[in-house]
């Protein structure tokens, strides 16, 4: 059996044929509608709302035991730190005071690596959830970031054919927090930048 044999289109009815044609087409719009997703719009998505895990009163927040965050893990780096960005280091090594919380597996304590700059080692942190903790501010504004966009079809119901009902295109539903980090306090700090830390 030659190669051209192997891998040709099977013998069908033409009625057949113009429905393979049509389901190609479909893939192929549904193919570049996926490609045409970039990251701008994706990160314009509308962030999904949610409730705070963690609710402590002021009492708690004076009251609570200082838990400083360490690096578990450490891997030292052979690239060497660039010292123009020395006061974005300064600044992001600072200890920030701050509670985390995992959206997806409650009550799980996250594990993550950070490596802010280059030329910093790669560090491993295990973060309790729920608890007032002490940690770099690199690491919080990390864990704040971590989210995903969930993507939905839109329900218009553009077709019917014997394969089903196909619908409308792929949209972008909204953001979601997969893990989130905040302040402890709810005072403002000069020394804060514009997302708390």
């Amino acid at each position: 059996m030659s190669e051209d044999e192997k891998f040709s289109k099977p013998k069908v009815s033409s009625a057949s044929q113009k429905q393979l044609d049509k389901a190609e087409t479909e893939f192929k719009d549904f193919d570049s509608q996926i490609k045409e997703m970039t990251h701008d719009r994706m990160n314009a998505a509308p962030a999904a709302e949610s409730e705070p895990q963690t609710k402590l009163s002021n009492t708690d927040l004076r009251n609570a035991k200082d838990i400083y965050l360490k690096p578990h893990k450490t891997i030292n780096s052979r690239e060497k730190f660039n010292e123009k960005f020395r006061d974005a280091y300064n600044f992001s090594k600072e200890y920030v005071q701050f509670i985390a919380e995992h959206k997806e597996i409650q009550g799980d304590d996250i594990d993550m690596w950070t490596k802010p700059f280059a030329g910093m080692p790669a560090e491993e942190w295990i973060v309790p959830v729920n608890k007032i903790v002490w940690g770099p501010r690199y690491l919080a504004e990390q864990i704040a970031r971590k989210s995903y966009n969930r993507l939905k079809m839109n329900s218009v119901a553009t077709e019917s054919n014997a394969y089903g009902v196909i619908t409308g295109q792929l949209a972008i539903d909204t953001k979601v927090k997969r893990l989130d980090a905040y302040p402890a306090s709810t005072r403002r700090s000069v020394f804060m930048n514009s997302n708390g830390f």
